[in-house]
């Protein structure tokens, strides 16, 4: 599991994601609203289909996910939102990827320009860093839910790359063509995730501790609490007792 990853599970254990319900709401709505101008049937959209589970797990209201895709489709009058990727440098020229969906470019530019150059960071120019990450999809598994042996065979016949053993977990690790049929391979079985996500995976690590650890962290919250960003990707490497410290002390 990369850096940033391990950073979303820590604050997520420690009840962080729950104290900011509305601002992942807002997130699952723009994705939404973004993939259903590509389609307003989830079958027949993997994107849409991805972006409607999300927001499921995360207990959205029906009636919030059907407005967000008629809004996308054009059925209902909204904002038209314009996907931009960002890409930058943290503490000891750790690589940043950050997927925003924004009404105001001008606006998101400026605001992450400043985040970044306020935690020790600087924004780059258009392809400087994203050759450094591989899309992959992953989905988590709790370990107690399956059996490991029984899993592998599973996930690899139906197209899987790797399944890993990951803190309690299994991690499947999926090109993005296959992750669709992995996942109903699983459904079919019913065998339930923790989680499944498109992402992008680091290709290798910059190793942080210290200042430049809790630096680096900090820019990571500053940067998702932008209104406009929906991801945010990082190939630092920070020990997770570490991680684990600094998420209590933000508390």
């Amino acid at each position: 599991m990369s850096g940033h990853s391990k950073w979303a599970t820590i604050k997520r254990k420690k009840g962080k994601a729950d104290l900011e319900r509305g601002r992942i709401f807002t997130r699952l709505i723009r994705e939404i609203t973004a993939a259903a101008r590509q389609g307003g049937d989830p079958e027949a959209n993997p994107r849409l289909r991805t972006a409607v589970a999300a927001a499921k797990t995360a207990n959205m209201p029906q009636d919030n996910i059907e407005r967000a895709i008629k809004k996308g489709t054009g059925e209902l009058p909204g904002v038209t939102y314009e996907e931009v990727t960002y890409e930058g440098y943290g503490p000891n020229g750790v690589a940043i990827l950050v997927e925003a969906l924004t009404d105001n470019k001008n606006r998101t530019t400026s605001e992450l320009r400043h985040l970044f150059s306020r935690h020790g960071g600087n924004l780059g120019s258009v392809g400087c860093v994203s050759w450094m990450f591989e899309h992959r999809g992953i989905i988590t598994i709790d370990q107690n839910k399956c059996d490991e042996d029984c899993l592998l065979a599973l996930a690899l016949e139906a197209g899987a790359e790797d399944v890993r053993s990951e803190d309690g977990t299994f991690e499947i690790i999926t090109s993005p063509a296959n992750f669709e049929k992995v996942k109903k391979s699983l459904e079919t079985q019913k065998i339930e995730w923790i989680n499944a996500e498109l992402t992008k995976v680091p290709q290798s690590n910059v190793p942080l501790e210290g200042k430049d650890a809790e630096q680096m962290l900090k820019l990571m919250e500053a940067i998702e609490t932008c209104e406009d960003v929906q991801k945010v990707y990082a190939n630092f490497d920070i020990p997770e007792v570490v991680m684990e410290q600094i998420a209590s002390s933000t508390q």
